[in-house]
């Protein structure tokens, strides 16, 4: 349930559905999901062309949850992606790979939640554009007063995200059943009651816009502007490594953890695909799309399709999700920081790896605030910079994605045959394909949004990307190997690897969230 709540699938569809369609249309961004044949009409300019097995971002992106999940049942220890990449780089090269994709991961999803609470604060105030209600820089993100608005609000609901964290155990797995029920309730009122509002307002768009309507707002090349729809529709399926983080409070972790992984990934992924469909026959037409003035457009579509009554509930909904979700992505990301932080690698980490007497990383959970707080701060000099520190959020995954692969292909190949989850014959080959897939969508993540390019429209996340990478090689060299590796409670990563399972409430020499006198193992992923 972690990673199924992370991912939020309804919501991140809703979310980058307008960017999608943004580039390249809506014939992109429905067969971005999917592999496709697409033959154009002769009047196109695609004349004649045979759009041939374009790239599945669902099929791709599960491909790449199997392969990890595989390893994360092999080694299932809070840290996760940090781990699987050190054990994957071999004896030799692992303690470096570990630290680079140590601060790789602590940026993006220290991002995510950032960003998330920035998305939360939009519907929010897209509501006074429903009601006609002014408010100070009128939405605009060149004014510094509205700005500053969108930052309040993003900081309060990042504070409230972070208080139902610091709840004890047994209150907080309240967060997890509200995530289903969520989801479940988002998506029965999207696919029920919006097309029901559509058809009896503006009505459905027609099957030719849906599946062969092509659009260029990027001012990129028309296949370039085509490939970068894969920003929304693999931001979608982005994060199922969530369940790994919260491994350690698992039952039956080398499984439990590893299905959360592939199944939370494949689900929503079967889900998104009649999602953007759905949404694109009841999307109003492109230039009225594009016209939407509110910063969250899906608040005015609902208003159209449904009424002011019921566009306030759908957006209720959608925030509730939201937070629901950044909730989740806090727990996820200070088991991951923590872990990290436990091994000795992050400035602070004798602070960040305590527990409190609960078992909880308490103070990862504050150091992710913290560091969030700071990251949504860069909201008020520039609407610019909080985008690309927001995009570059997404990259160091995708990176940890290929790298991964990569390594295990080559210097631990035929590793983790034990994993209880296992990929067998196609363990390969599935990590072929994830190296592959990834490093693809690195080149799309690292591309310009906008053409041609000024300061206004750079994107910053390769120089982030860059400096986020030697933070972790500056931390490799000045950590010696020896503090590290007895931090790291070598032998309880050996147990793990020969096959044996941590039992609820054993103890080690290093603390492990719920782990602790008065700590609790009880997520069921």
């Amino acid at each position: 349930m972690a990673s199924f709540g992370a991912l939020y699938v309804v919501g991140g569809a809703r979310v980058l559905f307008s960017y999608g369609i943004y580039t390249g249309g809506p014939a992109a961004l429905w067969s971005s999901m999917l592999i496709t044949v697409y033959e154009a009409s002769s009047g196109s300019q695609l004349t004649r062309l045979w759009l041939i097995l374009l790239h599945s971002c669902s099929v791709l992106m599960t491909i790449t949850a199997a392969s990890l999940a595989e390893i994360c049942s092999s080694i299932p220890l809070s840290g996760s992606i940090y781990i699987w990449a050190a054990e994957a780089g071999g004896r030799k090269y692992g303690r470096f790979f570990g630290f680079v994709v140590a601060f790789w991961s602590t940026t993006a999803w220290t991002s995510f939640v950032a960003s998330n609470t920035q998305a939360t604060t939009n519907f929010m105030l897209s509501e006074l554009t429903v009601f006609n209600r002014s408010i100070p820089g009128d939405f605009d993100d060149t004014q510094v007063k509205w700005r500053a608005i969108v930052w309040a609000c993003s900081e309060v609901f990042l504070l409230l995200a972070i208080l139902t964290n610091l709840m004890p155990p047994n209150r907080f797995s309240l967060i997890f059943k509200a995530s289903a029920l969520i989801i479940f309730i988002d998506f029965a009122l999207t696919v029920i009651w919006l097309p029901i509002g559509v058809s009896k307002t503006y009505g459905f768009q027609t099957k030719e816009f849906v599946f062969t309507k092509v659009y260029n707002g990027s001012g990129a090349s028309d296949g370039w502007n085509w490939i970068l729809s894969f920003l929304s529709t693999s931001g979608v399926l982005t994060g199922f490594d969530a369940a790994g983080h919260i491994a350690e409070e698992t039952i039956n972790a080398s499984l439990t953890a590893a299905r959360g992984i592939f199944w939370s990934c494949a689900v929503s992924g079967i889900l998104a695909f009649p999602l953007i469909i759905l949404f694109l026959f009841c999307s109003p037409p492109l230039e009225v799309l594009f016209g939407i003035d509110a910063p969250q457009p899906f608040v005015t579509i609902y208003a159209m399709a449904l009424g002011r009554g019921g566009q306030m509930v759908m957006t209720l909904v959608a925030i509730i999700g939201l937070f629901v979700n950044t909730s989740l992505a806090i727990t996820a990301a200070s088991r991951l920081v923590f872990a990290v932080a436990r091994d000795g690698i992050l400035p602070g980490s004798k602070w960040i790896g305590k527990v409190d007497a609960n078992g909880q990383p308490r103070n990862a959970i504050i150091f992710i605030g913290i560091v969030s707080s700071i990251l949504l701060c860069s909201i008020l000099p520039s609407a610019v910079a909080f985008t690309s520190l927001v995009s570059a959020g997404g990259v160091p995954t995708i990176a940890a994605y290929a790298l991964i692969p990569i390594l295990r292909l080559t210097f631990t190949r035929g590793d983790f045959a034990n994993a209880k989850w296992s990929n067998g014959r196609f363990s390969t080959p599935f990590c072929v394909i994830a190296a592959i897939w990834n490093t693809f969508l690195l080149t799309v993540l690292f591309s310009p949004y906008e053409f041609p390019v000024n300061a206004q429209n750079f994107n910053f996340s390769c120089v982030i990307f860059g400096v986020v990478t030697i933070a972790g090689m500056v931390s490799w060299w000045c950590v010696p190997e020896e503090a590290w590796l007895s931090r790291r409670n070598v032998g309880k990563v050996l147990d793990v690897v020969e096959g044996k399972d941590l039992a609820p409430g054993s103890s080690s020499s290093s603390q492990t969230p719920s782990q602790t006198p008065g700590g609790k193992r009880d997520h069921e992923d």
